[in-house]
């Protein structure tokens, strides 16, 4: 008895450094690591997400850049952070991709970091030129089946979810359409909307306007939900097509080890802010939906997104050295 005593007063002990510390946390400026180039959707979230948790918690939040591989430089480094809750690293989905995608990468989705929410989410969507004669998902399946070979789609990365869920797409239907990549979904859509490119899969942000103006026509988003910027276009369920659904995500993770006290306070301040009106507001312009999840719905959310991709990744045999 008395061992055990002494193994919960020695435990008990151990814990208390860590629980000073996350009473006092922030009492210093926290890194933010975005780990891609300033003004992308990841970039502009985290600024909005930096700038409300500065103000909140009386601590300088800072955006720190850290582009390259795809993202896995700057999660690399995130990875390696002390895990004291002064660096916070905002991913993308290519933080739960890129394992399966590249030969290597600097990190483990599971391992190396703690999520703490899911931010928000912004589905990917299925356009056509107006000229391809297509009105519907399964018209444009019975299309490209009665002309193999013959049509091209747009994506704007390779790995990125746009370019898996047109592989997935492909996979389902035994489809022999060719893909073409881009840099970025900017020139994706503008094949598209010139025809070189007669289909693509984008996210959904930089698709709305065009889908709006009669540049392109939007057969489906892959959602479980219609998209509330436009409203008329039907979810790929609604289309006949079950199992498709692909999102953009953006979240928030500290590296593995970080106090459960300050993952928690981290957590609930961000749930306030992503519940307040204007940011609201800025995120749905950017076409994302809010999530504010908690930590292990986060986590359980990573996990199936890892295994769903992986298995279109492995399928279609992508991989980027």
């Amino acid at each position: 008895m008395k061992i055990i005593r002494n193994l919960m007063l020695a435990a008990l002990i151990a814990a208390l450094p860590a629980a000073a510390a996350a009473q006092t946390w922030p009492d210093k400026a926290v890194k933010v690591i975005v780990p891609f180039a300033a003004a992308g959707p990841t970039d502009v979230i985290a600024r909005i997400l930096a700038q409300k948790l500065s103000e909140s918690l009386g601590q300088q939040f800072y955006v720190e850049n850290v582009a390259g591989g795809g993202g896995n430089i700057g999660t690399g480094q995130a990875a390696k952070a002390t895990p004291d809750g002064y660096t916070v690293l905002v991913l993308s989905t290519g933080f739960i991709i890129n394992p399966n995608l590249y030969a290597r990468v600097p990190y483990d989705p599971f391992k190396d970091f703690t999520p703490v929410t899911l931010v928000a989410a912004s589905p990917n969507i299925l356009t056509v030129n107006p000229g391809v004669p297509a009105k519907a998902v399964k018209e444009l399946v019975d299309l490209i089946k009665s002309s193999p070979g013959k049509y091209s789609y747009a994506q704007p990365g390779i790995g990125s979810t746009p370019h898996l869920s047109g592989e997935l797409f492909k996979l389902t239907f035994g489809l022999d359409l060719v893909m073409v990549p881009f840099p970025s979904a900017g020139p994706a859509v503008t094949s598209t909307i010139g025809g070189h490119t007669p289909v693509a899969f984008t996210a959904l942000p930089p698709t709305v306007a065009n889908v709006k103006d009669g540049k392109l026509r939007g057969l489906a988003v892959m959602a479980e939900k219609r998209a509330a910027t436009l409203p008329d276009v039907p979810t790929m369920a609604e289309a006949g097509v079950p199992n498709q659904e692909a999102d953009t995500l953006t979240g928030v993770a500290v590296p593995a080890g970080t106090p459960p006290a300050i993952v928690d306070k981290l957590h609930k301040e961000i749930v306030r802010i992503v519940a307040l009106p204007d940011v609201r507001e800025k995120l749905d312009t950017l076409g994302f939906v809010t999530v504010a999840n908690t930590p292990d719905q986060f986590a359980a959310r990573l996990k199936a997104e890892f295994d769903k991709w992986e298995k279109v990744i492995k399928a279609a045999g992508i991989k980027v050295e």
